[in-house]
């Protein structure tokens, strides 16, 4: 991370909020413990289903944007066409997702959950929430409120980061 001087500007002249910089490194961090206490809560260290994060993400997608094309999976994942099609070919040989039409063209393809696809990531699910759950107990009530009031305006947050995504993609960004 670039080294910042008190009035917030990097090296390089980009300028920075303190506030927006302690969320991003809030959010980091609650990332990477959230994977390391559902690997250290599957067995032998794993995730549901065996999955890396990349897959259960897809997986994710898939729940979220029900027949999706495989270019529009990629284009929310800002994933290469090629890597949607590894992740969809390895996830189809698990039984996890299944592609429909597109016979002649992969690329018309349409992609969904399998139920066992959907019950992996009702795993994935019950894993994160089970250790939020637990987290959340050993904070003191004040903490719990303020982490409850929270969650809408979470939301708008990941609305707002999804509406970036978007628009670089539209943008050719």
């Amino acid at each position: 991370m670039p080294s910042a001087d008190p009035a917030g500007v990097c090296a390089g002249g980009t300028s920075h909020d303190p506030a927006g910089l302690a969320l991003a490194d809030a959010v980091s961090r609650l990332r990477r413990a959230m994977r390391r206490a559902a690997r250290a809560a599957g067995p032998g260290g794993s995730f549901p289903g065996g999955l890396s994060v990349a897959q259960l993400e897809f997986l994710s997608c898939l729940a979220e944007n029900p027949a999706a094309r495989p270019s529009q999976v990629a284009r929310l994942l800002r994933l290469a066409p090629s890597s949607v099609a590894t992740l969809v070919n390895g996830l189809a040989s698990r039984g996890l997702v299944i592609r429909t039409g597109g016979i002649a063209d992969r690329r018309t393809a349409m992609l969904d959950l399998t139920p066992a696809g959907h019950a992996v990531l009702a795993d994935w699910q019950d894993v994160n929430e089970q250790i939020l759950a637990a987290a959340l107990t050993a904070l003191p009530a004040a903490g719990r409120r303020s982490l409850n009031s929270s969650v809408p305006a979470l939301r708008e947050l990941t609305a707002a980061v999804d509406a970036l995504a978007d628009e670089e993609t539209t943008t050719g960004g």
